[in-house]
């Protein structure tokens, strides 16, 4: 059932969430034994870590998650309130994390859980009932895709893009692979927040230039996506419309873990494009919200999120600083080749 946060401005789905066990180590030997000197543990998934993000904003994002019920007391243990489950037969999938102090950090990804069809009907309702009941006007669809049982499919998202075009509600999607690929030229959202590597792999070409990516996100925006927001590293962030694009970076940080640093820009760039409404008589970027805040503000909970240990973010202090270019120097290399 849902829970009916009225008022949310952004509702997400995470349709294949993942609990997160992250250890930290001194001096990780690969191939050999080595002793955690901590170890945390938190529900997650692009979009849990996305509401996590919003919330610590005071912006209400309930998040709808399909959860394996051999867990149940798994919401309330990793302090998850904000989320609306759907319990369905099976286990949580689980992911492993660890973070070297010295700076390295390796990830082990269990494969999302399969569900039946019914289930995923099940899914789909839900969210279309929490974006209705909270009137929210984005929804988020965030993290991996699962397949259907029966076939090996990947699930069917069309009937979401659907239903929230009918409500007016804008969609942004973050996933990977050939779902995104395949997502990004059917031209149902608003948003996709890809990384370099990512971009390139859904143009089918390799990316070396700042005007190589983009050039790869505008052959994107052709096919309907308002804005491609995609990610550099190091050379941080450019949005990109049909028309337009900007730029920005922060000063370098301290990183401590890159996990959720992705999550936790799309959060960034949400919350400032619903806190700041476009007026009537202003300039609207051809999409109706404010791209180069929201890029500006991405960057910022970007750089935040890599210097905390956690995959979702633990709190909003001490944001760096972020310029926003709307004219860059589109012949600079990037620090690293994407390859498609």
């Amino acid at each position: 059932m849902s829970q009916g946060h009225f008022g949310a401005p952004v509702v997400t789905l995470t349709p294949a969430p993942t609990l997160d066990r992250t250890y930290f180590v001194n001096n990780l030997h690969p191939g050999g034994v080595n002793r955690a000197d901590d170890v945390r543990e938190e529900l997650a998934g692009k979009g849990i870590n996305v509401s996590r993000g919003l919330t610590l904003a005071n912006i209400h994002a309930p998040g709808v998650v399909p959860i394996g019920n051999s867990d149940l007391s798994v919401l309330e243990r990793t302090g998850s309130s904000f989320l609306v489950p759907l319990w369905v037969e099976g286990n949580l999938r689980v992911s492993t994390t660890i973070v070297d102090k010295h700076g390295t950090t390796t990830k082990v990804n269990e494969s999302p859980r399969s569900l039946s069809e019914e289930d995923w009907q099940k899914v789909v309702d839900l969210t279309e009932a929490e974006v209705r009941n909270t009137g929210a006007k984005w929804l988020v669809i965030a993290g991996a895709l699962p397949t259907y049982t029966s076939t090996g499919v990947y699930v069917d998202l069309q009937p979401i893009f659907d239903s929230m075009k009918a409500m007016g509600v804008k969609v942004a999607l973050d996933t990977s692979g050939e779902p995104l690929s395949y997502w990004a030229r059917k031209g149902c959202v608003n948003v996709i927040k890809p990384n370099a590597e990512e971009l390139a792999s859904a143009v089918g070409r390799e990316l070396a230039t700042v005007g190589d990516v983009v050039e790869a996100a505008r052959e994107l925006c052709e096919h309907g996506i308002d804005v491609v927001l995609a990610s550099m590293g190091a050379d941080g962030m450019i949005a990109v419309t049909r028309d337009g694009h900007w730029a920005a970076r922060t000063p370098p940080v301290k990183v401590i873990n890159t996990v959720g640093a992705g999550d936790a820009t799309l959060a960034g760039f949400l919350s400032a494009v619903v806190s700041n409404p476009i007026a009537e008589g202003e300039e609207d970027y051809g999409v109706g919200f404010n791209v180069p805040l929201g890029v500006q503000t991405a960057v910022r909970w970007g750089a935040i999120a890599v210097t905390q240990p956690t995959s979702g973010l633990e709190n909003l202090d001490n944001m760096p600083p972020a310029t926003v270019d709307s004219a860059p120097n589109l012949n600079v290399p990037l620090e690293e080749i994407a390859k498609a």
